[in-house]
């Protein structure tokens, strides 16, 4: 556990401390991390990190953090930004990636990518390959839609953003080669074997967390990438899976400010999947934007109802552009590019 304290810390403040660790038996050792004074304390130590957190000379108290060395903010205090093509995600930046879920074919992705770069959209998003539950379902059209969000790239300048499944050759070769941010979806989150393969590579990641995953386990899967050579990690919270029936998934927004405590890495909120109805979208947007988020990842479809792929919580272009200026009003408020 690190506790690690604020910046304007007094002499009188970190004496008050010392007491505190010595009256508790507490041992460990004090390190300076990017100008903050931290308390190390050794793992066979049984401190309560709700005590430390109410000290009103302690910034934020990280636990576990020896497990997921890479992401923690424990030696990486400042928060990090991750380049995508030309654009940064993260604190400052409002990122809003949007697009169908599945690429159906090229007049779909062309009169979307143009509509939402329009409304302000910073990212296209599209599947090519689909995990669907039912194997009946469109799973969308490989490396053929990869080629259509390629020359929608090449039209509208925005980065393109799909999902990989697979570590299979000509699969990650084409991912590497032409996607800009390489989303790994829910059901691989704990893909080791995959995430390793993610790590050998110089592309940005998008992790989604698993649908009943922790946040250990989803920072420990940030940290499989990051451990064999890949530092460029984004998260993205896409609701996890509960007793609630009446929306897809339960949106964690509250995973926003833990993760800030926790990690360095870019937080994104998907909306789109938590909700899994088009009429929840915009006010779990904007309330993702309130709690911070770094951006959003969002469903657009021309015409949703004849979608192939998750029509009910794709927005119509309109929706979407309308949804931009809500968005707006709250990161011009705390300051967002």
């Amino acid at each position: 556990m690190d506790i690690i304290l604020q910046k304007n810390v007094t002499e009188d403040m970190l004496s008050e401390m010392k007491r505190e660790l010595t009256s508790q038996k507490i041992s460990g050792e004090w390190i300076e991390v990017e100008g903050q004074l931290t308390f190390h304390v050794q793992k066979d130590n049984t401190s309560k990190p709700n005590f430390w957190r109410l000290k009103t000379y302690v910034d934020r108290v990280i636990e576990d953090a020896g497990s997921y060395p890479k992401a923690s903010r424990s030696n990486h205090l400042e928060l990090s930004h991750v380049q995508v093509g030309s654009t940064l995600i993260g604190p400052g930046h409002l990122t809003v990636i949007a697009g169908p879920c599945a690429v159906e074919d090229e007049e779909q992705v062309m009169k979307t990518a143009f509509a939402v770069k329009a409304a302000g959209a910073t990212h296209l998003r599209g599947g090519v390959f689909k995990p669907r539950t039912s194997p009946y379902a469109f799973q969308g059209l490989g490396l053929e839609g990869l080629a259509i969000l390629k020359r929608a790239k090449e039209a509208t300048g925005l980065p393109i953003v799909s999902e990989l499944m697979s570590t299979a050759t000509a699969e990650m070769d084409a991912f590497v080669e032409e996607v800009d941010l390489i989303q790994i979806g829910a059901r691989n989150m704990q893909n080791f074997a995959l995430l390793k393969e993610l790590g050998k590579i110089n592309k940005p990641i998008l992790l989604k967390r698993g649908l009943s995953a922790t946040y250990m386990e989803w920072l420990m899967a940030a940290e499989y990438i990051m451990a064999h050579g890949n530092p460029n990690v984004i998260l993205c919270e896409r609701g996890i899976r509960t007793y609630e029936t009446e929306t897809r998934n339960t949106l964690d927004i509250q995973a926003v400010p833990v993760l800030r405590e926790k990690t360095h890495l870019p937080i994104l909120i998907d909306p789109s999947h938590a909700a899994g109805r088009r009429s929840y979208i915009k006010a779990t947007s904007k309330a993702a934007i309130a709690a911070g988020a770094d951006g959003l990842i969002i469903e657009v479809h021309p015409e949703p109802e004849k979608a192939m792929s998750d029509k009910d919580q794709a927005l119509t272009l309109e929706a979407f552009a309308d949804l931009m200026k809500s968005v707006k009003v709250i990161a011009d408020l705390e300051g967002r590019k």
